[in-house]
């Protein structure tokens, strides 16, 4: 792996599926992708991995056919999409009184005050997963996106924490190390999602993302630049699906291929003369299904998650077209036919369909173009957010040197050392670079002195003329 431009994996345990992708950056900062592999999931239920040895037989499963897309792809850690009816988020504060207040504002101060957070109360039995800053302050000043470089005596923040049930978490973490990998970070589904399909323009105007999975439908409300809330509504794709298959009396895997091929969100747009034929069980008569029943079944749940949707929407108060990018749908229950019309009719808000190819090369498959795969991949664009931000090279530092104690008699040349970091051997070394000016002599100091006293005097006698 090269460390200038590393391999970054996303692993997405979803519901019905487990995906891996594998991507890496190319020098125009888009994403390309170098492997790909998924399998059945079958351990996981609502979004939470309830058998764990199923789970980590189909993340092998994944992995393996990930590495026969590309035999050369070697994958020890892995970014992982966490979501289920388990997840909650909450609103804090925090403030710190900054010690060196004639200083500006370091992001080893903000580093503590991300870190204190992790010190609020929450439920027993649950856990942290994220911690987001919204807005900074600093002093009396307010809505500030980075306090970095401003000075001030106290710096605080509005936070958004995600927190899950701990146990959900473990299972996560257990199955994907019996898998033979390594977490290197959770990441919230819906944001994963977000970084996928969303550019800086909708980041302006304001959206809704709107995941719709196969366990669950996540949401994640951005305004004014700031992600406002989080959401784990807890249907999905496989509710549909069973009520298909509760309401019409088929199998599941009948249900499942009649809502792909003629499935409808809307009954008013289904034909009343069109029928499917479903061959009967062992010997039994066939089966017609109307069309328009198997429409009104689907409305009707998928009404259910968007009045979800507009109820989150108006609990944190952008409803009313406030959100002027509207409703992104993703994930692979955004693919069902005329669900972009029924989200406009419930929520009064515009939407779009979100594919995951905003940031990928052109040289991407066409099945990574369905939204299904918006979380995988906008966890690989995590992943490189994170180490783009550590591996940020530091400004060039340069330190006002006095006159020494000891003035030398002879002159030393100047030199110039840069603040940084260094890779000698696969080891990053720290070295910090310092603009040195040449030390002076004493007949040299005395004689600039006399010379400035000189021109001062000039300057005074200049000015009573």
């Amino acid at each position: 792996m090269n460390p200038e431009n590393p391999i970054i994996v996303g692993l997405d345990i979803g519901t019905t599926k487990i995906a891996a992708i594998a991507g890496r950056k190319n020098e125009f900062g888009k994403l390309e992708i170098l492997g790909f592999g998924r399998a059945n999931s079958n351990g996981v239920q609502h979004g939470m991995v309830l058998n764990i040895d199923q789970t980590i037989k189909a993340i092998q499963m994944a992995l393996e056919n990930c590495y026969a897309s590309n035999p050369e792809l070697r994958i020890c850690e892995v970014y992982v999409g966490i979501a289920g009816h388990h997840i909650k988020s909450l609103q804090t504060r925090g403030d710190i009184v900054r010690k060196e207040v004639e200083e500006e504002i370091k992001q080893e101060e903000i580093d503590r005050l991300i870190e204190d957070q992790y010190r609020t109360y929450i439920p027993a039995g649950d856990q942290i997963v994220d911690v987001i800053p919204q807005e900074f302050t600093v002093d009396n000043f307010q809505n500030i996106a980075n306090p970095i470089g401003y000075s001030g005596v106290k710096v605080g923040a509005n936070f958004h924490i995600i927190t899950g049930d701990r146990n959900a978490i473990r299972n996560i973490n257990r199955s994907v190390e019996k898998a033979g990998l390594k977490t290197k970070d959770l990441v919230l589904q819906p944001l994963a999602s977000a970084a996928a399909v969303m550019c800086d323009q909708d980041l302006e105007a304001g959206v809704a993302i709107v995941d719709i999975g196969g366990g669950t439908t996540d949401l994640a409300v951005f305004y004014e630049g700031i992600l406002k809330h989080t959401a784990v509504i807890p249907f999905g794709g496989e509710n549909i699906t069973n009520d298909i298959k509760t309401g019409l009396g088929v199998l599941k895997t009948q249900a499942e291929q009649m809502k792909i091929q003629f499935g409808s969100a809307l009954a008013d747009e289904a034909k009343n003369n069109a029928f499917i034929t479903i061959p009967g069980l062992r010997g039994m008569a066939t089966k017609e299904i109307s069309v328009k029943n198997l429409a009104n079944i689907i409305q009707a749940r998928m009404s259910e998650i968007m009045d979800f949707v507009a109820y989150h929407l108006k609990q944190v108060g952008l409803d009313n077209r406030v959100l002027n990018g509207g409703i992104i749908l993703t994930g692979g229950g955004s693919q069902l036919k005329h669900l972009l019309q029924l989200t406009e009719y419930v929520t009064g808000l515009n939407a779009r369909i979100g594919l995951p190819n905003e940031h990928l090369t052109g040289t991407y498959s066409d099945e990574l173009s369905k939204p299904m795969y918006s979380t995988c991949i906008g966890l690989i664009l995590k992943g490189y957010n994170d180490y783009e931000n550590k591996n940020r090279p530091a400004a060039t530092t340069f330190i006002k040197v006095g006159i020494p104690d000891d003035i030398l008699t002879e002159p030393v040349a100047e030199t110039l050392v840069t603040s940084g970091r260094e890779t000698v051997n696969d080891t990053e070394t720290e070295h910090e670079e310092v603009a040195v000016k040449p030390r002076k002599t004493l007949k040299q100091f005395l004689d600039t002195f006399k010379i400035n006293l000189i021109d001062l005097f000039k300057e005074e006698e200049d000015s009573k003329l």
